[in-house]
């Protein structure tokens, strides 16, 4: 059970509700709050959200230098150096270095730069086991938190915008860091064979020499434990290269590109998929934050899972079977008029893929709404 009193990764809880259920603190007192301490950081490029366990606070700065510093005084308690910046070379180009926390197992999990998983003692800040998730040799990045759950971690990578990337996931042992499964996002050239059913699945709705160009299919960031089904669920990132003539001669859905993939976390088996937007060619995807609950809908109580990805629409999703309740725009949008709820699928403007060299102002730009 999850002590009130912490915030353990970067949802606070598996299922991502952001959400501190302590109430000491509310709008008849907020005005009385004061600065008790602070800590000067090194002027490095980024500040990880902090995670607070047993009256620790643990962030990080720069190329993942991890900090443990006491709440109540804001005395440093330890850090630690990945000396990340100095052996990523070409990873360098592209990313933002630090790359979110997780706490399990009496543990810090994070990720580098140059794409280790570290878990950290997180009393003494020594470094407990590493172990490399993506080859030194590529362009790929770690970029998102890890996740903690039922010990286990997980984690993904970035890059796929600007290199030959196939995606993927990693779940590891918290404890020795012994690897336990890895799920690809996208399927490889078919001549090496298939993983399992679900990429071979994947791979029929993928055209051309797809696996040239990699694919992409990064989780870079959104990964949420659903306990209650005992599944991890992914948000899978845009294609690579974006636009979907190339990659794969203009038809196919990709899967699972743009999708909201659930997978059983004991096993990383393929449970069920909702995509949001089949052969995504925007740079539009499904990687972020994604909370669950359980809510009553037409007298029924639901077991379902809430996202706003890039694309404008906001999902209600089905967490255990994946299928889709609702999808309504919460911003401007020009590339669909709207979601079909009968096949799950977005209605497109047919500009929006630029036919014949036409124009076409696109509503939300690669950015993103939910931004």
């Amino acid at each position: 059970m999850l002590n009130p009193n912490d915030w353990t990764g970067f949802g606070r809880t598996g299922g991502e509700q952001h959400y501190s259920p302590l109430d000491s603190i509310d709008s008849g007192n907020v005005s009385k709050l004061g600065l008790v301490w602070s800590m000067d950081l090194p002027p490095q490029n980024s500040v990880s959200a902090p995670l607070a366990i047993d009256g620790i606070v643990y962030t990080a700065t720069g190329y993942t230098m991890v900090r443990a510093i006491d709440a109540v005084t804001g005395k440093l308690l330890w850090e630690y150096d990945s000396k990340a910046a100095e052996v990523s070379g070409r990873k360098l180009r592209q990313g933002w270095g630090i790359c979110g926390l997780a706490y399990g197992e009496g543990r810090i999990f994070v990720g580098t730069h140059d794409g280790r998983l570290l878990a950290i003692d997180a009393k003494t800040g020594g470094l407990a086991w590493s172990s490399r998730t993506l080859s030194i040799d590529n362009a790929s990045f770690i970029s998102g938190p890890p996740r903690y759950f039922a010990g286990k971690v997980i984690i993904g990578f970035g890059g796929g915008d600007v290199s030959s990337v196939r995606g993927y996931v990693t779940t590891y042992d918290a404890k020795t860091g012994k690897q336990l499964w890895r799920f690809h996002t996208v399927p490889g050239n078919p001549k090496d064979g298939f993983e399992n059913k679900a990429v071979e699945m994947a791979a029929r709705t993928w055209a051309g020499d797809w696996w040239k160009y990699g694919g992409g299919g990064t989780v870079w960031n959104a990964m949420t434990y659903d306990v209650s089904t005992d599944s991890i669920i992914l948000g899978v990132g845009n294609g690579s290269p974006w636009n979907h003539k190339v990659r794969s001669e203009g038809t196919g859905d990709n899967l699972f590109l743009a999708s909201v993939v659930a997978l059983d976390a004991t096993t990383g088996t393929y449970k069920w998929h909702y995509q949001v937007n089949p052969g995504e060619s925007w740079d539009y995807n499904a990687s972020m934050d994604m909370e669950l609950a359980d809510l009553t809908i037409d007298g029924k109580l639901r077991q379902v899972l809430m996202t706003a990805p890039k694309n404008g629409f906001f999902y209600l999703i089905d967490r255990v079977n994946g299928k889709l309740i609702s999808a309504k725009a919460f911003v401007k949008v020009s590339w669909a008029k709207r979601t079909d709820l009968k096949t799950g699928r977005p209605v497109e403007d047919p500009d929006a893929r630029y036919p014949d060299g036409k124009t076409f102002t696109m509503w939300p730009g690669p950015v993103g709404a939910h931004t």
